[in-house]
Order: C-alpha cells, then sequence, then structure tokens
C-alpha cells in the first residue's frame, strides 16, 4: 500500500497560511500593505493585547466591491496583476494573493467595506471553517478588516508567541516602516486604547521621521537627493556626530516598500569610512527609486527581501549620493565661547579625583611646596580626571611634615602655570619632566624598594613605560584601568555605583531593541542604569553608574538594547557580566587621552599591586622587555 498521501485542503492551508501569517505583525503588515495599495490617505491600525486577541485595520481606499468580496479570501485571488508578465514589473506592494486567505485560515475575520458609486457596504464574516455571514452594513467609503483570536485552531503556533508587550512592539514597528515608506499617508497606531503614533500625512519625509523617531534622532539627519544611471536616491542620513553603535536604524525603501539589502547598507557605511569614530554605525531614512524590470521582489512571502539584476549602479547611487550630502551638509559644530575667561569652579570631592600644584618658593635654601585647593570636574564626567581610580596610597601626601629638597621633585608644567610634584623614583625623561637644579641639595638616603621602579613616560599616547629592575614594562593603560573598573562593578554590583541624572536622558530605540529593553528593565537596574518607559520607542535614563560620562549615556543605552535584543535567551548571568563590560570599557581611560604623568604612576602601581593580567575581553594588560633582550638588538652583547 502506497505511502504518499494526498492531504486535507483545510490542512495545507493552515501549512501554507504558516509561510505569511508568523505572529500579529504579519498580519497588519499585509492589511496595511492592502490599504496603501487601495489608494488611502489615511490608515488607523489599532490592537489589543499585541494584536493576539484584536487587531483592526481601517483605511479610507477604494473599497472592494460587493461581488469581489467573497473571491478576495481565496488562495491566489489578487487585483495587482493578471499575467506572467506582470511579474516582471511588480509596482504595488501586495501581488501574491495569499494574504486575506491565510489569515482566515487561522483567525476570525470581519470585513466592512465600501466603493465611491455603492449605496450600502459589505460586511463580510469568515473563519477557519469558512463563510459565515455576507450582508449589507452601514459603513464609510473604505475597508475596515477587524482579525480576532488569533491562532485559534492552533495552539502550536500559539504557544511561540511572545509576551503581549513585545508582539505589540513588533507591531508598531511594522506600522513605523509603512509610515517611512509612504508619508503622504496618515496612519495612526491605537494600543489598547491609547494613541501612540500619528503622522502627519503631510508628504513630507521629514515629518514622517519626527513622528516615528522624535526631535532628537531628526535633528542629527543630513537630507540627501542624488540620481545616477537611472536611480533616485532621497531621504536622510545622520550625521557623522549622531551615528549609532549598530544597525537598527538603518531604513532602505525601494519603490515605496521596506527591505533588507546588504548592498545598499555597505555603500552606505562606504561612504561614511573617515568621518566616523570606530564602532559606530550610521543612520538612514533613504528610498531609492529604480526601473521595475532591475529588481525582483518575488523572492520570499514577506516581500522584504529583494534582488536586483545589477547591484554596482544600485551601490554607486548610494555610494555618491550619501557622499554628496556629507560634503554638503556635514558642518563642524559652531561653539560660542564666553567673551571673559571665567574661574574654574572647586568642590570638595573624593580622594580619586585629587590633583597636586605647587608654587615653588626658595626660602634659606629650602624649598617649599604650599597645597593648592585641586580643580575637580564634576561627579558626572567621565573618568578621565580620575584615572584608575587612585587610592590615597597612590600618591604622594600633599602636606609633607617637612621640608623636601628640591631634587627630590621633578615639575611639570601645566595650563595654570603651576607645577605639579612627583616622587624623585618617578622622574625621569618623561616628555615636559624638568631636571632638578645641579647646585640643589642631595636628597637623604631613603631605604629602597625590592624593586626599584622609575616612570619612563607614555608611548604613543597609550602605553605607560617603566623602568622596573632590569627590565622596561609596557602597560596598556585602557586595557587596565577597564580591568579594574570591570572588577569594581563586579564585587560591588552595579547599583553600589548609581548616580541620578540632574536631567533625564532621553534615548530612542528600534522596536525590537525597545521591547528588549522593557522585558530587562531589573537586569539594567543591576547593572547601574535606571530606565524608565517613555513611549513611542524611547526610553528615559533616570540614574547611570557614576564612572560613566554624561556624553557616554546614550551610547551605552544604545549597546546595551541591542545586545539585549540580539541575545534574549542568554543566561541573566551572562547579560549582567556583558553589561559590566560595557560600562567598563566606555568608562575606562582612552588610548590617546591626555593623562599626567602623577596618574600613569598611581595607574602603573595599582596594576603590580592588584597583579592585574588581562582585560574584561581577554586581551594582555602589560609585558616585559628584558635589558639582555634589548642589548641583544644593539649587538652589545650575544
Amino acid at each position: 500500500m502506497g505511502k504518499i498521501n494526498v492531504l486535507d485542503k483545510h490542512v495545507a492551508e493552515l501549512i501554507a497560511a504558516g509561510e505569511v501569517v508568523e505572529r500579529p505583525a504579519s498580519v497588519a503588515k499585509e492589511l496595511v500593505e492592502n490599504a496603501v495599495d487601495a489608494g488611502a490617505s489615511g490608515v488607523t491600525v489599532e490592537i489589543r493585547n499585541g494584536g493576539t486577541t484584536f487587531l483592526r485595520v481601517a483605511d479610507d481606499g477604494c473599497g472592494i466591491a460587493r461581488e469581489d468580496v467573497p473571491l478576495a479570501f481565496l488562495r491566489h485571488a489578487t487585483s495587482k496583476i493578471s499575467g506572467r508578465e506582470d511579474l516582471d514589473r511588480i509596482g504595488t506592494l501586495g501581488f501574491r494573493g495569499e494574504a486575506l486567505a491565510s489569515v482566515a485560515t487561522v483567525a476570525h475575520v470581519e470585513l466592512l467595506t465600501r466603493t465611491e458609486g455603492e449605496l450600502a457596504g459589505t460586511r463580510y464574516v469568515i473563519d477557519g471553517e469558512g463563510e459565515k455571514a455576507c450582508e449589507d452594513a452601514g459603513c464609510p467609503q473604505g475597508t475596515t478588516i477587524v482579525v480576532r483570536d488569533l491562532f485559534y485552531n492552533t495552539p502550536a503556533r500559539m504557544k511561540f508567541l511572545k509576551k503581549d508587550v513585545t508582539e505589540g512592539n513588533a507591531v508598531a514597528a511594522v506600522v513605523d516602516k509603512a509610515a517611512l515608506s509612504h508619508p503622504e499617508v496618515s496612519f495612526r497606531l491605537l494600543r489598547d486604547g491609547r494613541e501612540t503614533l500619528h503622522t502627519p500625512g503631510d508628504g513630507r519625509l521629514k515629518s514622517a521621521v519626527y513622528a516615528v523617531y522624535g526631535k532628537e534622532f531628526t535633528d542629527g539627519l543630513i537630507p540627501a537627493d542624488y540620481e545616477l544611471n537611472g536611480i533616485g536616491l532621497s531621504g536622510f542620513i545622520s550625521r557623522p556626530s549622531a551615528a549609532r553603535p549598530n544597525r537598527s536604524m538603518q531604513n532602505f525603501f525601494i519603490n515605496g516598500r521596506y527591505v533588507r539589502t546588504r548592498t545598499a547598507s555597505v555603500a552606505l557605511e562606504e561612504a561614511f569610512k573617515g568621518s566616523l569614530m570606530v564602532g559606530k554605525i550610521p543612520a538612514c531614512v533613504l528610498h531609492l527609486e529604480i526601473p521595475l524590470g532591475t529588481v525582483d521582489v518575488n523572492v520570499h512571502p514577506t516581500k522584504m527581501e529583494v534582488r536586483f539584476i545589477n547591484e554596482k549602479p544600485v551601490f554607486d547611487a548610494v555610494y555618491h549620493g550619501v557622499k554628496t550630502a556629507l560634503n554638503r551638509g556635514d558642518r563642524p559644530p559652531v561653539i560660542n565661547l564666553p567673551k571673559e575667561r571665567q574661574e574654574p569652579r572647586f568642590q570638595e570631592e573624593s580622594v580619586t579625583q585629587v590633583r597636586f600644584a605647587a608654587q615653588r618658593e626658595r626660602e634659606d635654601g629650602e624649598t617649599r611646596f604650599p597645597q593648592v585647593p585641586p580643580p575637580v570636574r564634576e561627579r558626572s564626567c567621565a573618568v578621565h580626571d580620575s584615572v584608575c581610580d587612585i587610592e590615597a596610597d597612590d600618591l604622594p601626601d600633599p602636606t609633607p611634615p617637612r621640608a623636601v629638597p628640591a631634587s627630590s621633585f621633578a615639575s611639570v608644567k601645566n595650563e595654570g602655570n603651576l607645577t605639579e610634584p612627583l616622587p624623585a623614583s618617578f622622574s625621569g625623561t618623561a616628555p615636559g619632566i624638568q631636571a632638578a637644579p645641579a647646585d640643589a641639595p642631595q636628597p637623604e638616603k631613603q631605604e629602597e624598594e625590592e624593586v626599584p621602579e622609575r616612570l619612563i613616560g607614555e608611548a604613543f599616547g597609550t602605553y605607560i613605560v617603566l623602568e622596573r629592575g632590569d627590565c622596561l614594562v609596557f602597560v596598556d593603560k585602557h586595557a587596565a584601568h577597564e580591568r579594574m573598573l570591570y572588577e569594581k562593578l563586579k564585587s560591588g554590583g552595579g547599583e553600589a555605583f548609581c548616580q541620578m541624572l540632574i536631567e533625564p536622558v532621553p534615548v530612542t530605540l528600534e522596536k525590537n531593541e525597545y521591547s528588549a529593553v522593557l522585558e530587562s528593565l531589573e537586569l539594567c537596574r543591576q547593572a547601574g542604569f535606571e530606565l524608565e518607559d517613555f513611549g513611542g520607542g524611547t526610553v528615559l535614563v533616570r540614574s547611570a553608574p557614576m564612572i560613566l560620562g554624561n556624553e557616554d549615556v546614550s551610547g551605552a543605552v544604545m549597546e546595551i538594547a541591542g545586545y539585549l535584543a540580539e541575545n534574549k535567551s542568554d543566561l541573566t548571568t551572562q547579560k549582567i557580566d556583558w553589561l559590566y563590560h560595557n560600562v567598563a570599557c566606555r568608562a575606562a581611560v582612552k588610548a590617546g587621552d591626555d593623562t599626567s604623568p602623577m596618574e600613569l604612576a598611581a595607574l602603573a602601581r595599582r596594576v603590580e599591586r592588584e597583579d592585574v593580567r588581562y582585560c574584561p575581553h581577554g586581551r594582555p594588560v602589560s609585558f616585559l622587555l628584558r635589558r639582555k633582550d634589548l642589548e641583544r638588538q644593539f649587538g652589545r652583547i650575544q
């Protein structure tokens, strides 16, 4: 007996529906695209419980004629194409004729529609078991479709749905993309009775971007308008200063359709090369107008993947269009300096931010060092001024109990024409260090340490160079400081180093990232970030780790959001460990930062005392170069 069976029609439809309808956002996407194709000037999307129990899409388009309503719910029935040749020039968002049939297979669907010439509208009810009703109804011109109890007859699909908030954010992301792709259409989104999005529909892309992403994101955009080889490019790109840590805010639209295209993304980032900091990614809202015959959108049922007959013209149009926009629109910021120089503010602070300064006075052949009030930055600033969290025993006593001979110190000039005293054991050939006068009194003989150490200086603004016994020691200041901060966070927890911000910092996120952050608010709090839902894809940062500078708060939250969105299944311990890594890396002194010899010396002491060997990412913190190896290079020894 044969083993091959012909599946029941209903089972086959359930299988086919799984390709089109994966979650409420899939339903919203198909229905919104149908509304746009119908010529609507206004589209309203309403959801409850994330769209799983109730989803309504209403438009004021052309409507569906009474005799066409039952046909619209048959598989492969469509008004967008009619023949094989139409597949080569698809200009509408929908064309496969599967959306309504797939939705009706796995949900209870009610349709209300009326065309311009009809006196009465049509109410049509259908579900997985078939047609239930088709009757007259009073309704405005256009089409309204209500979808209830999605996956009511496929519980296996139901249990794979996420939380209502997550599903709702996925629907919101679909409406966002539709609003950006068609700024001439006014979109409204209602979530559990509350309006969360309303675009003006005035045809101006910037108005739609403002409604979707807010003022902060919009203010950081540069307009782009370009045409090359028959391909038109229009929209906006982010300024280099407003770049983001990931690609979640890159939006590409081809002929009014939101797509994911690696070609355009690579061209965008290549055009930004040389203008961005390492690790930053440009954002954009770019529309490409491409001849219909040169692009294939019939690749996947979701219609979000496209193929080009020739990718090079597309790459060139995006690359040169973005380059032109950057050359025209990216200007250095204008800084208004005060007319009169203001005195620096002073305030009492912990020993981690103490700076020593002294003015040389010669009395009776001795040198005295009066204490000067230490200039301190506010606690919310970056840790560069408190590099490596210097402890009291890392620094010399600012008030020596007796006069110290001048030869015991070397002086470092600073901008305030003051001198910063350094211990004699660290005086040497470091840049800016002056030798003591030859006729100065000799210091008293002090008891030497087991391994004498001398600060040579700093190489390439990154590596501390020390002479220790018969070795040269090279220390990566960023890696060392990062490891120290990471261990401090790990031992005390981020909450112990959390501080309230004077003003909350708003951070605009992509909807999936936004959802991931809302699901992990407690995890973020453990890392020192107190976040609050501000609505519309924006979170407010109420507090952040005090070791993090104000300018790093927004970027840190963006990176955290991207990580949480990509690693939702990770264990909590892994997530919190990554958060500590992220905060420590951002707060640590950076390669190239201006670090005083006093800070370099203190950092080197802590590296040796705490036996710091590797940064949190596994890179070595220091290495030794032995004297005999150096002399071998010069041919002094064999």
